[in-house]
This record gives structure tokens, sequence and C-alpha cells, in this order.
């Protein structure tokens, strides 16, 4: 027998735990195939068979298990089996991996009522969650929606996997109105309870940390998006045709940030001890919403990348995130951290520093607002920005006048190219 065991997945990580077998109980497993799902405090990774053999757990789904303790056995003398499928190869990564499934199609149902984006063309890029209108329905049931016109937020699906049947459209025809909770019926007063995992302990311990530990305070100002929504419409096609990837709001946001962090240092530094530790390069954060909680893998020397580079990164991590296969190498270092809550529909926020990170920037939902310019009244789209400062670093003065350079960036995006007025640059004013 060949036994398993945790492998060590960082300093001061004790104890993970098993979020699934991929292969259960008996199973014939080659080696380096996957045979488990782990999380650990900050990410989660998978468990190869380190031989080919026959598969025996020692742990359930859902176990917290130490470091370096043994969770299965493989028996390499047993035989293979006749017929056993040979595993394939890992391709190289070309983008988000396809998943296949054995079910059979169902009719994809279209909300009859599809909630307005609020004048934003914000893309989700830090939301893993599918999208609302993939809602999954028997043939029978899509057909009596169709007919019907049936708003699908008021069905609770019964079926595998969120499958709506139809005694679940009957139901909510019969009851106009009223919507019981996923899964329970009308008037219901059952209480669950669910295990905390390891990420979201580690969430709440960081949060509550950093309210505790830090003096913190945010700061507030608005941005017309109108020029950046012009550029993105513009240009979007020839941007994917070219470099292969969506032109979102994420890069002109990292490059803002990247060059107002080298003009306010204190906003890209952080307490150790009796000392400051200033950074002459910004590794941003990026917040990333998945099932499992809030993430926030590190895009590296934002400063030294294009606006492609960082819609590239941006891309792969949030599909990293989606398939829980961030490693601890890509949540660790930041420097400066931003969030999109606008991707929700938030408008206003006071986002939470990331410690031992000193300021947080958070985006918002794009909002078509009257504006006063030059003494005339104008439609613009606007976003909220907020800023939220450990003041034991970062002055007033500093946070205020760096969430102004932000603004005025994304404002004047030309000035992304050299971080100043073209014109004033030729007359060295």
């Amino acid at each position: 027998m060949t036994d398993i065991k945790v492998p060590a997945v960082g300093e001061s990580i004790s104890e993970v735990t098993l979020l699934k077998w991929t292969k259960k109980e008996g199973d014939y497993v080659e080696r380096d195939e996957v045979i488990a799902e782990l999380e650990s405090e900050k990410a989660t990774f998978e468990v190869n068979a380190e031989k080919s053999g026959v598969l025996k757990p020692l742990a359930k789904e859902g176990d917290t298990i130490l470091i370096g303790a043994i969770l299965a056995q493989i028996d390499e003398t047993a035989a293979k089996p006749d017929g056993a499928p040979v595993p394939e190869k890992p391709q190289p990564a070309a983008g988000l991996k396809q998943k296949t499934t054995t079910e059979p199609p169902t009719k994809p149902v279209t909300p009859a009522r599809t909630p307005e984006a609020g004048g934003s063309n914000q893309q989700p890029v830090t939301d893993t969650k599918q999208p609302a209108t993939e809602i999954k329905a028997t043939p029978v049931a899509a057909a009596i929606i169709a007919d019907k016109k049936v708003d699908t937020a008021s069905i609770s699906p019964s079926g595998f996997g969120g499958k709506i049947m139809k005694h679940d459209v009957m139901d909510a025809l019969s009851h106009p109105g009223k919507k019981a909770f996923a899964g329970s019926e009308l008037f219901t007063r059952n209480t669950r309870k669910d295990k905390m995992s390891n990420l979201r302990k580690t969430i709440s311990k960081r949060l509550v940390e950093a309210k505790n530990t830090t003096a913190m305070l945010t700061t507030f100002n608005e941005v017309d998006m109108g020029r950046i929504m012009e550029i993105r419409s513009k240009n979007k096609d020839k941007f994917k045709e070219t470099h292969g990837v969506n032109l979102g709001f994420m890069s002109f946001f990292a490059k803002a940030c990247a060059i107002a962090l080298s003009e306010w240092p204190a906003v890209n530094s952080y307490i150790d001890g009796d000392e400051l530790i200033y950074h002459d390069y910004a590794d941003i954060s990026i917040a990333v919403s998945t099932p499992r909680g809030l993430t926030v893998p590190v895009i590296r020397n934002v400063e030294s990348l294009s606006m492609a580079d960082i819609e590239k990164k941006v891309l792969e991590l949030a599909g990293k995130a989606k398939d829980s296969k961030l490693t601890t190498e890509d949540l660790q270092g930041g420097t400066f951290t931003i969030t999109n809550g606008g991707v929700f529909g938030s408008l206003m926020s006071t986002p939470i520093i990331n410690i031992p990170q000193s300021a947080i920037l958070g985006m918002h939902k794009i909002q078509d607002r009257p504006m006063a310019i030059n003494g005339k009244v104008e439609i613009r789209s606007m976003m909220y920005l907020a800023l939220s400062y450990d003041h034991r670093v970062v002055d007033g003065r500093e946070s205020v006048s760096f969430l102004v350079r932000v603004k005025e960036l994304l404002e004047n995006p030309e000035l992304l190219l050299f971080g100043k007025d073209p014109v004033k640059t030729l007359l060295e004013l």
C-alpha cells in the first residue's frame, strides 16, 4: 500500500478541508491522476495519485485533516481491470476549459423580465457566478414558461442541478406574487446549519483584524466614465481581434492606480513593526467573488504591463478563481487592492483594507446622472469611487490627492500613456 499524505501548502497552515473526492473507493487510478480537492485557509488545490492502483479513501468529504496526515491509500499490487479508460494527457491551456456532462440537453429559458443594466456597460470581471439567464428547465416546463410568460425569478427549481420541473412552474402559477425559498415551501420556519469553510474562516478573521488594527478612514469622489466608455465602444472589436481578450474597465483602473501609486508612495506602503515599507512597483490585488468566498489574486508589476497584458491577466485569474485553481503564490504579495462592487449593482460602499496593505479602491455602478457642466445640466455616465486607507500611514492630503489623480487619469485616458498632459509635456510646463 502507498500512503497519500496531505501535502504542505504554505507556512502557518496546519490543516485543510477535504472538499470532494474526484475518484471513489475501489476505483483504479493512474499515477498523477487527480483523486481529491482540498481547501486551505487561502486557496484550493488538487491531490494527485503517487502510484497507479486501487484507491482506498481514509477521510470523508467535509473532514478537517492535518497537514501530513494520511488522506488515502493506493494498492499498487492490484491488477488494472480490463476496459479501464486511459486518462487523457492534459492539453495546454488555451482559454477557459469546457465542461462536459452526461445529462440530456435541456432547453434554455430566457426570463420574462431582464433587469436593466442601469445605463452601465460594465463587465463582471470580478464575479465568477453564472449569468442569471442560464436557467435549465425540462421541455414541458420551458413550454409552460414561454406560453404563460412566467417570470423565472418567481420559480423555485427542485430538479437536479437547479433544473426547473413542471410542478415548479405550476406552483409558481398557483401562488402569484408569492415565492418560497429554494427547496422550501410557503410559510416554512425551517433553519439550516452549514459548516464554515476554512476560506470563510480566514476571510472573517482578516476582516475583523483589519477593522480592529488599522485606523481606517474612507474618502469619496466621482468620475465621469464617458471617455472610457467611448474608447471601449470604438475600439473593443479591434482590440479583441488584435489581442484575443475583451477591453474591460479593470485595465484602465489598474493603470490609473499604478501611476497614482508612483506619485503618492505612502498609499503603496505598509507598516512593519516600527518601519514603513515602500514599494517601487505596483502589485495590484483584484477582489474576485467566487461561490466559496472572496479571494484577492495579484497582478504583479502593473506599471510595466500593457492594457492587453492586464486584461489577459484578469481573465486568467478570474478563470482560475472560478475553477478553484488559485495557488498561494497567486494570492500573496499585493501592495494595493481594487474591488468592483458595481458588477453587483452597488452604488456606493466603504471597502475594508486588505491587510497588511494601506489602501483599497472601491469601484461602483456606472449610472447616468444629471451633472452641472459649464453652467449647463448634462446627463453623464458617472461612477462613485471610494478609497479606504489606514490613517496611521496615509494622511488626508495624500489620500484625497491620490483619488483626485485617479479621477483625472480616468477622465482623460490619454494621460495613461505618459502620466502627463501631452501638450504640457511638449511645452515643458
